[in-house]
């Protein structure tokens, strides 16, 4: 039975006391029409989602593990307003909870299925585990480090004999005749005759010895390759059945399966069972009408993912099911205005107090404050929090390029020279032709630009002034994390100087002498830099309060590609 609750289970603010301007767009196009379809998420429905934090909070079997929870603010026939609640994927083991929406149906036909797979996946997984721990790859290791130390010993007292006999062979040929000292000589070559064949016989005994184990850890290690793919290809077929079986409806009362509205073989694994869909089939069929939804993170964190924050709709499995879901759903005066346009120079459009973007509507004189501008580059404080360009996906469309775009009619030739993170705070360079954007790059990679960042770390620092040399890597499964990595990273070198004390932190000037993404953080971080993150920095292991990044780009010093003079820019840091 489906449990719809009260606003007052949740929040003791009356709407009216609550700002319902949207902060997020859940959106996409009717598959019929292509009609733009949007769905507000509200400073009530994100208020409304605290109160399912606080619930959380409350019991500790929700922080086992992390996933996505979700709200939809509702409107019954009647016109009263209600609360329904989701989470992404299972609940400490099960999909169905009483109080939380049910799974989209479908599942349930191939129970049987997926219980046999999952007894197969699970079997495999042992099975890779027990072929990881064999105690033969630990045996080989020693024995390969005992071999390399006394083919080390065997090699230095060789090298100490060959220096003896090449002194001995100087002195006899100073002092013995021609056939005394060809005796003589022949005893030293036989010495080191001797020598081979002994460092031969040290590598044939340790060949012998670790050639059998070398085999099967081999084996093993082919059995790995060949478990791991049968997994993948059982996953696969899993996902496949389900989705052909996973049945959706929208607001028109139209049903169609997942397979039918993705192609098969690009549907990710958990296409379906996000809390958006979960939450927009399950008003669908109830008859029930969204006024706003909001999603949130709870839990251990996960890549980019932090506890009590919020997120749009994810982009591979959520958006591209968004357009169907909201067909048939009135739009409400909150979603209109959609495609209200700029006209005017920058001057005109700084007069402007708002404008509508794919997050909602944002102040521009605040967020977008104009540093530097001529015909041929435009620079921008950017705040934190936003991106510096548009993302892949529809919910990443927000940026200070696409806001830029929106207010100038010059954009569309518009270049971007360099990029900021989207929690970094500071200058932002765009070019506005193509022949100054190809300079600048060219100075950006010939390092003769220099950037100048400030930051607050979340402790203090025992050495005031230095350089870290550190390469960086990024985990292509742990997107965007990157990591220290001495075999694959790329080199990234910072030098850093403490400009003082705050307490117990310390405010600290970066110079990143190379531009790797995330550089300043993770050498900040990581125990062979700095050891202390950045404040705010939660990814990379802040524990302290601190709501945003304490990380800006200060200064940025170049030569203008056009005017061939040098030309400094700064930026007032905001913490």
């Amino acid at each position: 039975m489906l449990e719809l609750h009260a606003l007052l289970d949740f929040t003791d603010c009356h709407w009216e006391s609550i700002d319902s301007q949207p902060n997020y767009w859940y959106e996409g196009r009717c598959p019929q029409s292509g009609e733009l379809l949007r769905l507000p998420r509200t400073r009530m429905s994100e208020e409304l989602a605290r109160g399912l934090m606080q619930y959380l909070a409350a019991d500790d079997s929700y922080d086992r593990e992390g996933k996505m929870y979700g709200i939809l603010l509702v409107e019954m026939p009647s016109g009263e307003q209600g609360i329904l609640k989701a989470f992404s994927g299972l609940l400490n083991g099960c999909s169905i909870v009483e109080g939380w929406v049910p799974p989209i149906p479908g599942r349930d036909r191939v129970a049987f299925e997926e219980a046999r797979t999952l007894t197969q996946l699970e079997a495999m997984k042992q099975e890779l585990i027990a072929l990881n721990q064999l105690p033969q790859r630990q045996e080989y290791e020693a024995l390969f480090r005992e071999f390399e130390v006394q083919m080390q010993v065997l090699s230095d007292r060789h090298r100490n004999c060959k220096q003896q006999r090449d002194e001995k062979r100087q002195l006899l040929c100073q002092t013995l005749a021609k056939e005394t000292l060809e005796i003589a000589l022949e005893q030293l070559n036989q010495e080191s005759r001797l020598e081979k064949i002994e460092r031969r016989q040290l590598k044939r005994q340790r060949d012998e010895t670790l050639q059998p184990l070398k085999q099967l850890i081999e084996a093993a290690d082919r059995r790995m390759r060949a478990l791991k793919q049968q997994r993948k290809e059982l996953s696969r077929e899993l996902q496949t059945q389900m989705h052909a079986a996973y049945t959706l409806v929208n607001f028109l009362g139209k049903s169609i399966s997942l397979s039918s509205l993705m192609p098969t073989n690009s549907i990710p694994t958990g296409t379906g069972d996000c809390c958006a869909p979960k939450l927009l089939h399950c008003a669908a069929v109830h008859n029930l009408k969204p006024l706003a939804m909001a999603e949130f993170w709870w839990g251990p964190p996960s890549g980019d993912k932090i506890q009590g924050e919020f997120y749009g709709a994810c982009g591979d499995r959520c958006q591209p099911l968004m357009g169907f879901l909201l067909s048939g759903l009135a739009q409400n005066p909150i979603v209109s205005n959609r495609d209200e346009g700029f006209t005017g120079g920058l001057e005109a459009h700084r007069t402007r107090n708002n404008f509508s973007c794919g997050t909602g509507i944002l102040p521009v004189t605040e967020m977008l404050p104009i540093i530097y501008e001529d015909k041929w580059l435009i620079a921008v404080n950017k705040p934190s929090g936003l991106l510096s360009v548009p993302g892949r996906y529809l919910e990443n469309q927000d940026s200070v390029f696409s806001r830029l775009r929106n207010l100038l009619p010059d954009s569309f030739n518009w270049a971007v020279v360099h990029r900021l993170d989207w929690e970094t705070s500071g200058i932002l360079l765009f070019a506005r032709d193509k022949e100054t954007s190809s300079q600048l790059r060219q100075q950006f990679e010939t390092k003769q630009v220099q950037k100048v960042y400030e930051a607050v770390l979340s402790g203090t620092v025992k050495i005031e002034a230095g350089t870290i040399e550190l390469p960086l890597w990024g985990d292509p499964e742990n997107r965007p994390y990157q990591q220290v990595n001495w075999e694959c990273g790329k080199p990234s070198v910072t030098r850093f100087q403490v400009m003082g004390k705050e307490g117990n932190c310390d405010r600290v000037e970066f110079l990143p002498l190379t531009g790797r993404t995330h550089q300043l953080r993770v050498h900040a971080a990581d125990v062979r830099g700095l050891g202390i993150p950045i404040l705010g920095d939660r990814l990379y292991g802040c524990r302290a309060a601190g709501k945003q990044l304490h990380l800006h780009a200060r200064e940025l010093s170049f030569e203008h590609p056009q005017l061939r003079k040098s030309l400094y820019l700064q930026a007032e840091t905001p913490f």
